[in-house]
């Protein structure tokens, strides 16, 4: 029989490895001229837990991207335990995943962002997705995105409709009564057969990789103006708002005791305001 802590251990390994694979692919798409900077941090109780942090900015493709990867436990306060799936009395819960954000400096290429986690409270439950934020319209971009993305649930047997609208009314700004950006796929709380809901989470994170150079390979080389990058950084605005405001990732890590620094590292290295 599997237990539960065996379904821990193997998805803390999935993730640490997706990690690492992420990092080799985004420093090749850098032709190595730069690397990731890695850091590590712990919990105040070191029991229960911590991650790893890579970040690499400045690159001729990058402007600052992400890769973090967490595994933490403990008890979530009483105010915020009513907002957790399958949270008990006592709060407590084990959770473990991975982050991508990727804000990129050719203003012609989106920002991605990806995640997936398998969280145990008194249920267990895999959730994440990928989206893009772009700056400019790109119609066959934005095939590319969704018709991988479908494909990737078809074959797992995932509902791609649901989770594509999920996703766009997830990433909307309500205040700016507009999308973060063109959507993808959103998915939580995931019960039912656990080995093919992990099959899935495994394949889209090799699917984020295709779809991640694929996209960028189409634009890295196309120019772009200093009227291009002005547009890029007030886009950009918006992706702060989303992300102090109403991010359930953000609030999750604030609420669980993770570390600062790595929380808000889907902020991008510059932004603007009108």
């Amino acid at each position: 029989m599997i237990t539960t802590d065996f379904r821990k251990k193997i998805a803390d390994n999935w993730f640490a490895y997706l990690q690492n694979q992420i990092c080799k692919e985004f420093e090749y798409l850098e032709n190595n001229k730069i690397r990731f900077h890695r850091r590590k941090w712990k919990k105040e109780k070191i029991k229960e837990g911590g991650g790893i942090s890579y970040l690499m900015s400045g690159g001729n493709v990058f402007d600052k991207v992400g890769v973090n990867k967490s595994t933490v436990s403990g008890k979530f306060a009483k105010k915020f335990r009513s907002k957790i799936f399958g949270a008990s009395k006592n709060g407590k819960y084990w959770a473990s995943g991975i982050s991508v954000v990727a804000h990129m400096k050719n203003p012609r290429i989106p920002a991605i962002h990806f995640n997936t986690r398998f969280i145990v409270t008194t249920k267990e439950w895999f959730g994440g997705g990928i989206d893009m934020t772009p700056s400019f319209i790109d119609l066959k971009e934005k095939k590319i995105l969704h018709d991988n993305l479908k494909k990737i649930c078809l074959q797992n047997k995932k509902d791609y409709a649901k989770y594509k609208k999920w996703c766009d009314k997830y990433f909307y700004l309500p205040h700016r009564k507009e999308p973060r950006g063109i959507g993808g796929i959103f998915f939580d709380y995931e019960t039912g057969d656990w080995s093919k809901n992990f099959k899935f989470v495994r394949e889209l994170g090799l699917k984020f990789i295709e779809i991640s150079k694929n996209i960028i390979n189409r634009k890295k080389m196309v120019k772009w103006t200093k009227k291009d990058k002005e547009k890029q950084l007030f886009k950009r605005g918006r992706y702060v708002e989303f992300n102090l405001l109403y991010d359930r990732g953000t609030k999750f890590g604030l609420n669980s005791g993770g570390n600062i620094d790595s929380i808000l590292m889907s902020l991008p290295p510059e932004a603007k305001w009108k």
